[in-house]
């Protein structure tokens, strides 16, 4: 197949301008400008290609095929992409001379075409694997039954690229697992197996892959083989190669997640926690060694500057769950990879593996001298990642081993330094614990002062490892940390003025966190003339377009939450910052250029949840600020808006603001009822089950505020609810207890509207209360219950053992009023079903369910 030149011109004459550069990837010019021609073509097919005439399209296809065996493998390497992304606009079906070309190429002698088509081929299977697995008119075959032979043959190739490339391309399917490679995998273990010691260590790398894919989607492929595979692993997890063992080492947490009995591993711990110890001690060429120096004079550069990106504010049962982050360089290595295999090792083998754990720390401990530090600081990391699976058998030592971490907090190294703060906050949970006594105290107090003294570490990653292990540590204090407010918030703002902006970030984190921990013991005179000046002084020097306004935006959302009514005088300055905020990004939306920054929707979510954190701080008080903006047509916008994280964070809004000023939303209130009412539609949860949630919770505060005034639109919302509680099981805990609070708030404010429909829904509405605890959200759905029985009492006869289940399911009903409503509703049923219906009923019952109904004088 050798590259003939002679139409190209003619072509070319007719070909629109931009597709100029085509014939330039085929005639003689330098490889870079060829290689530069085919990225364009690449780029420029994905937007027109399905716009041209179908010559111009074959004319393409046509030059292409030729060039899969150039000289240059850059040039093959940019003809498999071009390749790909024309089956991917294009399908198999649309291009039948390719796959006879692919397979002209791999059947023949020619390295460099057999080299151009496989990687064409791994680039469609990387791609779009499951276009392979289709028939094809005029194929008697599925092309992956084609290829699958021939790409295992390739393993026996004398050429590593080869046998790289039919590897790597194979692999792609394992999560899919097509027909033929079902059909086909005694072959291809059998091939793994073969490869598993090849000379070169990308193949080696793709084995380990293949392996740990393999245990992680298909596991009883590998059972036969469970022993051998994981002696291999053991020995690949040791090979010099660092990718190659990184790959390895995924095995393990792959193998605990995929919930494999633990004693087909069992036997191999004593082998394998000595290799992951090896390897959880800093290489030499780990990047994070080059900048552990970095002093706190040297200003961030803007690539350590991550993105960072607000969580939207979740009304219900799963809001506050963030993941951690406790790493300052985000590369995932052989050493966190490692470390993290430790750590689901613990969960899973809990105390088994200290035996053969702890002599290894402590040899690492021992070693003194300063060119064994990378050792020392390994074994702190690996007190760390036992904290949660070994707690159990490190509990009677815990004493000890933080008495031991303490003193590190001041070592010579700062990556010792800071390896030492995530460890101790590893075990805050039972640091805090032990404040009930006096050793545990004094402890407590010295963990504390160490984080602290660290915060104000000359060293970046020091300050940014003991940052996060206060906020950790502060969580679990919370009130503890009440009698130390004073001298924590002289280290934070001390830290705050000397900070440079990256590690300022979490500075504001742990600011927050500590106003979330304490709550109004921050509202002391001596605590905010140090807390509040210079946050309003940053405040005031950022600029409307200045994205480290977002972390102190958050900041103040928790202090002012914190604060309550205290906030109030810092209220009016920050309430319409935020409406300024959002009114420019909502200009810029439309026209950057008059609003005079560029849009971006993070301003509007911080912005928000900062206004709800005022409403649920300030209470009433914000009413006035309300009043006197134009916020109620702003909300209703952003409620609108096609962005889901900004609907959210609207409709989170919209509920505080109904709890605290509705007289305020009145203007709109149909508007905002329809469209939190949108939210609902079956498609709506599907694609954004937050916005979902908040919608039905404002709803619910609505309901309670404006009462009839919401029965326009009830029987629509009550048609929502219904199937989110019908349905359920992988639905979002929180949308459903949200469902069913609502469901019954909308009961209680109209029970004549929701009564007559309750046989539909009784039985999955009882079973959702049941799941929510005790508090006065609860006491309106019951409210709800109440009424709709006294509304319909026939509604609710043939679902009468989930009501009881649902009752049964208080703890404690505190409100005298309500707790009368439940007697009475209990009493009602059993004198309606005199005749033998109760005490059949009843039997159906469990003693537990019994023993609490009997609390209502049944």
């Amino acid at each position: 197949m050798r590259c003939s030149q002679g139409i190209i011109s003619i072509y070319a004459a007719s070909l629109p301008h931009k597709w100029s550069h085509a014939p330039h990837f085929r005639t003689g010019k330098s490889v870079e400008i060829r290689q530069a021609a085919g990225l364009l073509l690449k780029n420029n097919l994905r937007v027109t290609f399905s716009s041209l005439s179908p010559s111009h399209q074959q004319y393409i296809k046509s030059e292409l095929l030729p060039c899969l065996g150039a000289t240059d493998r850059t040039i093959r390497s940019t003809v498999g992409t071009v390749i790909s992304v024309l089956v991917q606009l294009g399908r198999v079906v649309g291009w039948p001379e390719l796959l006879q070309a692919l397979v002209h190429c791999l059947d023949g002698n020619d390295t460099n075409h057999m080299e151009g088509a496989m990687d064409a081929i791994y680039k469609i299977c990387e791609d779009i694997p499951e276009e392979l697995d289709v028939d094809v008119p005029g194929l008697s075959e599925r092309p992956i039954n084609i290829l699958i032979p021939r790409l295992l043959q390739f393993f026996q190739s004398p050429h590593a690229v080869l046998r790289k490339l039919s590897l790597d391309s194979l692999n792609q399917f394992i999560v899919v697992m097509p027909t033929a490679l079902f059909m086909s995998m005694d072959q291809y273990l059998q091939g793994l197996f073969a490869l598993a010691h090849d000379s070169s260590a990308d193949v080696r790398k793709l084995v380990c892959a293949a392996f740990v894919q393999l245990i992680e989607v298909r596991p009883s492929f590998l059972e036969p083989h469970l022993r051998n595979v994981i002696e291999y692993i053991l020995q690949a997890n040791k090979d010099p190669d660092d990718e190659v063992a990184l790959e390895a080492c995924e095995f393990w947490s792959a193998y605990c997640d995929a919930n494999l009995p633990p004693d087909g591993l069992r036997e191999f711990l004593p082998r394998l926690i000595p290799v992951l110890m090896s390897n959880m001690v800093y290489a030499d060429d780990d990047e994070s060694l080059v900048n552990a120096e970095e002093d706190e004079s040297c200003p961030d550069r803007d690539q350590d500057l991550k993105p960072r990106f607000h969580s939207s504010r979740l009304h219900g049962s799963d809001n506050g769950e963030e993941e951690d982050d406790d790493d300052t360089v985000n590369v995932w290595n052989l050493r966190k990879c490692s470390a993290a295999g430790l750590d689901i090792l613990s969960n899973v083998f809990g105390d088994e593996i200290l035996p053969t754990l702890m002599p290894l720390i402590q040899q690492k401990l021992s070693t003194a001298n300063d060119s064994a530090w990378k050792e020392r600081e390994a074994a702190v990391l690996a007190i760390g990642a036992i904290a949660e699976g070994c707690i159990s058998g490190l509990y009677p030592h815990l004493p000890e081993i933080i008495a031991f971490l303490i003193p590190l907090l001041d070592d010579k190294f700062p990556l010792i330094r800071s390896i030492t703060c995530w460890t101790l906050s590893r075990f805050s949970k039972y640091i805090v614990q032990g404040i009930g006594h006096q050793n545990g105290h004094e402890q407590f107090d010295k963990v504390l002062m160490g984080l602290l003294r660290r915060i104000l570490d000359t060293n970046k990653r020091v300050q940014e490892a003991a940052c996060s292990a206060f906020a950790t540590l502060e969580e679990e204090a919370a009130e503890e940390l009440a009698p130390r407010l004073e001298i924590i918030l002289q280290h934070l703002l001390c830290a705050f003025g000397k900070y440079q902006r990256r590690n300022l970030r979490i500075v504001y984190d742990a600011i927050g966190t500590l106003a979330d921990a304490v709550g109004g013991e921050l509202n002391q005179p001596k605590y905010l003339d140090i807390l509040m000046p210079p946050l309003i002084s940053k405040w005031q020097q950022l600029s409307n377009s200045d994205k480290d306004l977002f972390p102190l935006l958050e900041c103040f959302t928790s202090i002012a939450q914190a604060l309550g009514p205290g906030f109030s005088q810092f209220a009016e300055p920050v309430f319409q910052r935020c409406i300024n905020l959002i009114q420019i990004q909502q200009l810029a939306k439309v026209n950057h250029v008059v609003a005079g920054v560029q849009y971006d929707k993070e301003f509007i979510v911080c912005s928000l949840d900062l206004l709800s954190g005022l409403a649920e701080g300030l209470g009433s008080g914000i009413e006035s600020l309300v009043a006197q903006s134009n916020l109620r047509d702003l909300l209703l916008q952003c409620c609108m808006d096609e962005a889901a994280d900004i609907r959210q964070s609207a409709l989170a809004l919209l509920g505080d603001l109904a709890r605290v000023c509705p007289v305020h939303l009145h203007p709109r209130l149909q508007e905002f009822l329809n469209v939190a009412a949108k939210q609902l539609h079956a498609s709506a949860v599907k694609e954004a089950v937050s916005v979902a949630n908040n919608a039905c919770w404002a709803i619910g505060e609505l309901a309670v505020k404006v009462h009839q005034e919401i029965s326009p639109i009830v029987l629509t919302i009550i048609s929502c609810l219904v199937p989110i509680l019908q349905n359920a099981e992988g639905l979002n805990k929180s949308l459903i207890e949200n469902s069913a609070i609502t469901l019954g708030r909308l009961g209680w404010v109209c029970p004549e509207l929701v009564a007559p429909h309750m046989e539909h829904f009784m039985q999955s509405w009882c079973a959702a209360l049941c799941m929510i605890r005790d508090d006065f959200e609860k006491e309106d759905a019951f409210r709800g219950l109440c009424a709709m029985v006294r509304a319909n009492p026939s509604g609710a006869v043939r679902s009468l053992a989930h009501v009881c289940k649902a009752i049964a399911s208080w703890h404690e009903i505190r409100s005298e009023d309500l707790r009368n409503e439940v007697c009475q509703v209990v009493n009602g049923y059993k004198q309606m079903l005199a005749n033998g219906g109760w005490d059949q009923c009843m039997a159906t019952l469990e003693p537990s369910v019994l023993h609490k109904l009997s609390r209502y004088q049944v």
